[in-house]
């Protein structure tokens, strides 16, 4: 029996190797045009992004008129990773159409926030099987309605995620004006941040892992709370995203060369992003899978090469 290391085992890796499954995703990568499809996923989420704002405005109106300072500092925590010429655009939208909401809106502007968000959805569900190459067999109904439900779920994990973030900052200055003692009071504050964004990241893993479990159209699905796509795919988003926000602090060029477009080919290209992630960690899952199938197949028809794969 041949042992395992940890490394190997490690998210269900079922015993092949890290290098077999960097091959095997490099050339699937290629193989399923990931790149063409994560140009895809950034128009839907264009389209749906601002549709969205309109809608959901028309429900946080009447509230963010007395309140709109707890609304900024949500959006403004987007900008760790959303670029700022970016998100200065979707605050401007954001606040120009909280002024014209009205309670009359509110039910319509739910209903519209949920379908318009689902567009999103509905086109990551068509991306991923094709990634995980498999074919839709639901209805138009019912993927619809799964997307909804999908799109339900992140958007109150994605609430949960900024409350928690803006939960750091009330619970640390608290205890930066209640506690006495200099030292002790440094170490609260930097125990409440430490928890408060664990718990962000986290509902962060869950939000891939819900894309991950109820996205594509497979028949046998296994729920993980955190895949090795699903690690990869939020490492990779918040380094890129970074990468670009310094890129752009000290390269850009996009206000002098497009105007008033720079914003919107920032925000695409953000969105382009978001969109590579997602199916690179997909992407991932998916050849952990078919390798382990691949060593089973193997195991059945050749018992004492079962680890041939590696």
């Amino acid at each position: 029996m041949v042992s395992r290391s940890p490394l190997r085992t490690l998210w269900g890796l079922h015993g092949t190797a890290v290098s077999v499954i960097a091959k095997r995703t490099w050339r699937s990568v290629f193989a399923d045009n990931l790149f063409g499809r994560a140009a895809e996923l950034a128009f839907y989420f264009l389209f749906a992004l601002f549709p969205t704002i309109f809608s959901a405005s028309s429900i946080l109106g009447l509230i963010a008129r007395s309140a709109s300072h707890i609304y900024e500092d949500l959006l403004g925590y987007l900008s760790l990773v959303m670029p700022m010429e970016a998100l200065g655009s979707v605050m401007k939208i954001f606040r120009e159409t909280t002024e014209a909401s009205g309670s009359g809106k509110i039910t319509f502007g739910l209903i519209a926030t949920i379908w318009s968000a689902s567009v999103g959805i509905s086109a990551i569900q068509d991306t991923l099987n094709a990634v995980y190459k498999v074919q839709e067999t639901r209805s138009y109904i019912k993927a619809r309605l799964s997307a909804i439900a999908v799109t339900i779920i992140l958007t109150v994990l994605g609430t949960l995620c900024l409350a928690s973030m803006l939960g750091a900052d009330f619970f640390a200055s608290v205890a930066h004006h209640r506690v006495q003692d200099r030292f002790l009071a440094l170490g609260t504050v930097i125990a409440i941040r430490v928890i408060c964004w664990t718990i962000a990241i986290v509902l962060l893993s869950l939000s891939f892992a819900v894309i991950y479990y109820w996205a594509p159209a497979v028949k046998r699905r296994r729920w993980h709370w955190l895949s090795v796509g699903g690690a990869v795919g939020i490492a990779g988003w918040l380094l890129v995203s970074l990468g670009l926000r310094i890129y752009l602090h000290f390269f850009n060029n996009y206000s002098v060369t497009y105007g008033s477009l720079g914003a919107v080919i920032i925000l695409l290209t953000w969105f382009y992003i978001t969109g590579l992630m997602i199916l690179l960690g997909a992407e991932i899952n998916s050849e952990i899978e078919a390798a382990a199938a691949e060593k089973r197949l193997i195991g059945k028809t050749l018992p004492g090469r079962r680890n041939s794969i590696d």
